[in-house]
């Protein structure tokens, strides 16, 4: 995995304001305006539910145009046009992503936001034709589209970004940095969990707009069965990954990223128990094994379908003290163990935020006296960006030389190469190994 950077407090604090983490009253960083040289035109291929949370972050980032956009449903097309329209930015719109790279010359990046089956033929054409990539996670719904991307970025030497946005979250890379890697709060890691939940009124099917169903042969064109494989196509393996794919991806990055390797194991178990009809299980549960220098580490992730009782987090846990970390900074925590050093000098210093401490002078050590609270803590600040602007910042940045990609393909494909590994080893029903032959592109 790539080695972390040992933040110092300076550069926690400067980076965290130029990525929009608002800590205390500290005033907003103004952006510079960027000069017509150094603009960026990109083309937006796919316009579902990511593709515009990603153009929505995208319209807020300067010195970037958008210069066309792809979908092969002509109501996504349109909903593009329209929103873009009432900002006075009018753009061509095509159904085919291939007519776009024929057409459309003076354009530098393309964000690519299909379903994962078309991940890798769309993002290999965009390299080939000179172009840097953004594509949305994962990288394919199988490991051989995903090695693909791999070998075509290094083919063309052009910059491919893989969307797990978490790893230019600044709350994410202070965590990371400084309070794990250069404080150590929580000792010896010695377990992970994470779960990310929905509930059946976000898992159930979608429909089909009235007066947007796409012409059988249009559909067949494009690799879809019907309308109803194309709306829902995150239940078919011939299309997506499953939950562990579109929701557990993240998390599972994250255990791969903070402990710093790569699981040895994997042991999955999930069901079709809830949904009639479709392919991919609706509940998953896994356990991935990490084998660090001080010693085994075990991560459980867990995802349900049919409940959102409980959040999205990824918690770390050690002898010392846990972390517990989300996008939702309401799911955040730091709580540090009786016999840890005091971390009075980091809440001075506005590291972490006191939420509450039992001041009870009693030995938890002692069967007869009532246990002593926990010190519990808040990480600091409030995000002020959408969740996916960072990343995209640190892309478009990469491209202009000044940054290096926070998750270029070949990191991201041995990261979501383990997720693969679970879901073969649901369909085993037993432990499977992962070895570097699984995870090397």
């Amino acid at each position: 995995m790539t080695p972390q950077t040992d933040y110092s407090r300076r550069d926690f604090f400067a980076a965290a304001a130029a990525a929009g983490l608002v800590l205390g009253s500290a005033a907003r960083a103004q952006p510079v305006p960027t000069p017509p040289s150094n603009r960026i035109r990109y083309a937006l291929i796919g316009h579902g539910l990511q593709g515009r949370t990603l153009l929505d972050a995208m319209r807020k980032i300067p010195g970037i145009e958008i210069a066309a956009v792809c979908d092969i449903w002509k109501l996504a097309r349109d909903l593009a046009r329209s929103a873009l329209l009432q900002a006075n930015i009018k753009i061509p719109a095509y159904e085919n992503f291939e007519d776009l790279l024929a057409k459309e010359k003076d354009i530098q990046a393309a964000i690519v936001a299909t379903p994962d089956f078309w991940h890798a033929p769309v993002t290999n054409a965009c390299l080939k034709a000179g172009l840097h990539v953004y594509c949305e996670k994962m990288m394919s719904n199988t490991v051989e589209g995903a090695r693909s991307m791999v070998r075509t970025m290094r083919e063309t030497g052009k910059l491919l970004q893989i969307g797990h946005q978490r790893r230019s979250n600044p709350r994410y890379l202070f965590t990371l940095n400084y309070l794990l890697n250069r404080l150590h709060l929580c000792g010896r890691i010695t377990s992970a969990s994470g779960q990310w939940n929905r509930s059946v009124s976000q898992s159930q099917d979608f429909g089909a707009a009235k007066g947007a169903v796409l012409k059988p042969e249009l559909l067949a064109k494009y690799g879809f069965a019907d309308m109803h494989q194309f709306r829902n196509w995150r239940w078919y393996k011939k299309y997506g990954g499953g939950p562990l794919s579109d929701l557990g991806a993240h998390q599972i990055d994250i255990f791969n990223w903070f402990l710093g390797a790569l699981p040895r194991a994997v042991t999955a178990v999930g069901g079709m128990d809830y949904y009639p009809g479709r392919e991919w299980y609706d509940n998953a549960t896994t356990i991935f094994e990490y084998a660090l220098p001080a010693g085994v580490v075990r991560a459980r992730y867990e995802v349900q379908t049919t409940t959102s009782a409980g959040g999205y987090f990824e918690t770390f846990l050690g002898d010392l003290g846990s972390l517990k970390i989300s996008e939702d900074v309401t799911a955040t925590q730091a709580v540090r163990e009786f016999e840890a050093p005091s971390w009075a000098e980091h809440l001075e210093q506005n590291y972490l935020q006191l939420l509450k401490v039992e001041v009870k002078d009693t030995d938890p050590r002692k069967v007869a006296a009532p246990p002593k609270k926990l010190e519990t803590y808040g990480l600091p600040g409030s995000f002020a960006k959408d969740l996916h602007q960072p990343h995209l910042e640190n892309f478009f940045d990469a491209i202009r030389g000044k940054a290096k990609l926070n998750c270029p393909a070949d990191e991201a494909f041995r990261s979501e190469s383990v997720i693969h590994k679970a879901n073969e080893a649901i369909a085993a029903r037993r432990t499977l190994d992962i070895t570097t032959a699984d995870t090397e592109a």
